[in-house]
């Protein structure tokens, strides 16, 4: 028989006087969210009977997944990041705010202050040369009228070869794979790479540990992330995930969405490859960004989501 206590009167008020309810000091908002959880996590544990053997094994999972770095993983892994990003298409398409390129999450990688190009930059060291794909990509970033916007910030950043990013793997130089563009006069972007790899969850993080229990796989397609801003428009966190790659529908974080498939074209040509500057085969993919004009100045910038800083 299930023993149920914690919606009783006393319980109710132990909970209040936990979350700090019962005094006027702290916030009033992070109050009644951790009223909430407290009041959750117990009715979790009474209709689930969590043993106590249960309870104490998950808070040590939570210190380990603290401990490497792995919850923002976590939270794309279960599904959380990608509710966010449809409770805001569900609340804009209320307000009547719809079109554009669909967003999709931003995932635990992005690092801040990347180089700053105009209209044109090369993302990678060169250190991958004879190894990976040579990869050039280009489109614009238009208005929903289709009229292009110039001066766009786009700040992009992917993975190499291997599936590593700079910054988070210590063998790579700094920035590599990561830039910001100032969109051109019409509009476009344009960028010199290499073919980016899907990759997995670090087998022995605390992240596969959880999708083991659910089997569940920890793998991503192979992808391109896109931060896109200018003025007067909504920002905009999408990701464009590669065309033809084996997790493209099955990818574990739940990013891919209709209208964000880049058409990848891989070209064996070697006088286009010589007009290209490289030598041997090589890829290209053409992919446009349609923004919405922002309804406030809010709108226009991204979260204030807790990221990483590269310094010298």
């Amino acid at each position: 028989m299930t023993v149920s206590i914690s919606n009783t009167p006393d319980m109710l008020e132990f909970f209040r006087d936990a979350a700090g309810l019962k005094n006027a000091a702290g916030n009033p908002r992070n109050k009644h969210i951790v009223l909430r959880i407290l009041q959750e996590t117990a009715r979790l544990i009474e209709e689930l009977e969590i043993s106590d053997d249960e309870f104490w094994a998950g808070v040590e999972y939570i210190n380990r997944l603290g401990k490497s770095n792995e919850a923002g993983l976590l939270a794309a892994g279960l599904g959380v990041e990608h509710f966010l990003d449809l409770l805001n298409d569900a609340k804009q398409a209320e307000a009547g705010r719809t079109g554009g390129t669909p967003r999709t999450i931003e995932g635990p990688l992005y690092v801040a202050g990347a180089p700053l190009r105009e209209g044109y930059a090369r993302m990678d060291d060169g250190s991958e040369d004879g190894i990976a794909t040579p990869f050039f990509v280009e489109g614009q970033i238009l208005n929903l009228q289709g009229q292009p916007i110039a001066g766009a910030l786009v700040d992009l950043w992917q993975a190499d070869s291997k599936g590593n990013y700079s910054h988070f793997d210590k063998s790579q130089s700094e920035f590599n794979l990561r830039r910001r563009i100032v969109t051109d006069a019409d509009g476009r972007y344009r960028v010199r790479s290499i073919v980016p790899s899907g990759y997995g969850c670090n087998p022995q993080g605390p992240t596969q540990e959880c999708l083991n229990h659910l089997g569940r796989h920890g793998q991503r397609p192979a992808h391109i992330h896109f931060f896109l801003s200018a003025p007067g428009y909504e920002h905009l966190t999408t990701q464009i995930n590669l065309s033809n790659d084996k997790y493209l529908w099955d990818d574990f974080a739940y990013a891919t969405r209709d209208g964000l498939i880049g058409e990848v074209q891989f070209i064996d040509d070697q006088v286009l490859a010589a007009a290209r500057g490289v030598t041997g085969r090589f890829a290209q993919m053409t992919f446009d960004f349609e923004l919405r004009p922002a309804a406030s100045l809010e709108a226009q910038q991204r979260s204030n989501r807790p990221r990483a800083l590269q310094t010298a």
